[in-house]
């Protein structure tokens, strides 16, 4: 059953950038005119959710993640494209945002309920198990205003997630609360979606977008620009802010001789265009040597962020090189059964002195780790689970 549909999709914004811009607007909306000029949200925004499918919703801040959702809950109207959604909607904005300060929290639970759209009944019928799952204690019948943010949360989830809904709709959800509370929210939401619940999740956390999403759509500056496996979504998109630490980051290329690096070539042994870890690749670097004596070489690999992960040296390995011709050394070395995690990578090649103090050169070839993985970290340890 097609539970959410979204069909060009697009959100524009008015600018209000100078003095009177306001007015102007008012104005001109009155009179059933567009406004001058607007900031473009979303754009051309296409998918299509089932019963029992998950969606992650990656991007920067501001890419329009917050919007999209918005868009989908029906809280702000799309200017271009159409939404259709089939099925009852709970969506996890802004928890707490309806509760009334000067209430108890057992009152709000009754206010919060009848604007989600439950009858006194069956408020009535989820009230103990609300108030279980907030966990707050004697609060519940103290003000909100007296709650810390953290105790509105625990409330606002609570009551979100007694609708039972065909589609929930969360925003960076887990970024707040204590650890408990999360673990609990991310068991609530393992169950929800073992029941055939439909998920919407946005959050900055790829391992939560890897545990609880099938896909994932990653918005950059409000248009779709990756949509597919969560794993290879966020991997993509962990690479892609490991590459912009990258541009921060300046790799000075110490020159002070003629001992260069003329050719640096890496090959996957499983002959893919991704990097197979079980089968390795095989790199080959060719040197020139402006005294016809062996040079040394260093070999390494890095992050797409430049974080070291290995290096070796051929005096460390005590490799001497063929020669090739009068001024040209060549090294080959293969790296078999890699333990990398799937990710961005790059191996660096530096030409030395043959006494191996000097750094004459650097060469970078990117590569990927192909496979996917909610591990952590860069490498794969060998390791064992103990059972009692």
């Amino acid at each position: 059953m097609q539970l959410l549909e979204l069909d060009g999709v697009g959100k524009d914004y008015p600018r209000l950038d100078a003095v009177g811009s306001r007015v102007r607007l008012v104005y001109r909306l009155l009179r059933g005119v567009a406004p001058g000029s607007v900031f473009r949200a979303l754009d051309g925004i296409t998918l299509s959710m089932q019963r029992g499918e998950s969606l992650g919703v990656v991007g920067e801040n501001g890419a329009g993640k917050s919007t999209l959702l918005k868009i989908v809950a029906g809280v702000v109207k799309p200017t271009r494209g159409s939404v259709q959604v089939n099925g009852r909607i709970a969506a996890l904005l802004e928890l707490g945002s309806g509760f009334h300060p000067d209430y108890a929290g057992s009152a709000n639970i009754d206010l919060a309920g009848a604007l989600l759209g439950l009858a006194p009944e069956e408020i009535a019928a989820k009230r103990e198990a609300i108030i279980a799952f907030a966990d707050i204690g004697d609060h519940i019948d103290d003000p909100v205003k007296t709650y810390s943010s953290g105790m509105v949360v625990r409330l606002g989830f609570a009551i979100a997630t007694a609708l039972s809904p065909d589609v929930l709709i969360t925003d960076e959800v887990f970024a707040v609360g204590d650890e408990s509370f999360q673990k609990k929210c991310i068991t609530w939401m393992e169950r929800y979606l073992e029941d055939g619940g439909t998920l919407l999740l946005c959050s900055h956390s790829m391992y939560h977008v890897q545990k609880l999403c099938v896909n994932a759509l990653w918005l950059d500056h409000g248009k779709p620009r990756m949509y597919g496996d969560a794993t290879t979504v966020a991997r993509e998109y962990l690479a892609f802010h490991e590459a912009k630490l990258q541009a921060h980051t300046s790799h000075t290329q110490v020159i002070a001789g003629d001992y260069r690096i003329t050719s640096l070539q890496l090959v996957p042994l499983n002959h893919g265009a991704e990097v197979d870890p079980e089968s390795g690749f095989r790199v080959s670097v060719t040197i020139r040597s402006p005294d016809a004596r062996p040079p040394v070489v260093v070999i390494g690999i890095v992050r797409a962020d430049g974080t070291p992960i290995y290096g070796t040296t051929s005096e460390v390995d005590g490799v001497q090189p063929r020669r090739e011709a009068d001024d040209r050394y060549g090294f080959d070395l293969t790296f078999e059964a890699l333990p990398l995690l799937p990710g961005h990578y790059r191996l660096r090649a530096h030409a030395m002195d043959p006494e191996g103090m000097r750094v004459f050169d650097l060469h970078e070839v990117p590569f990927v780790i192909g496979g996917s993985t909610r591990e952590l970290g860069f490498c794969r340890l060998p390791h064992r689970w103990d059972h009692a």
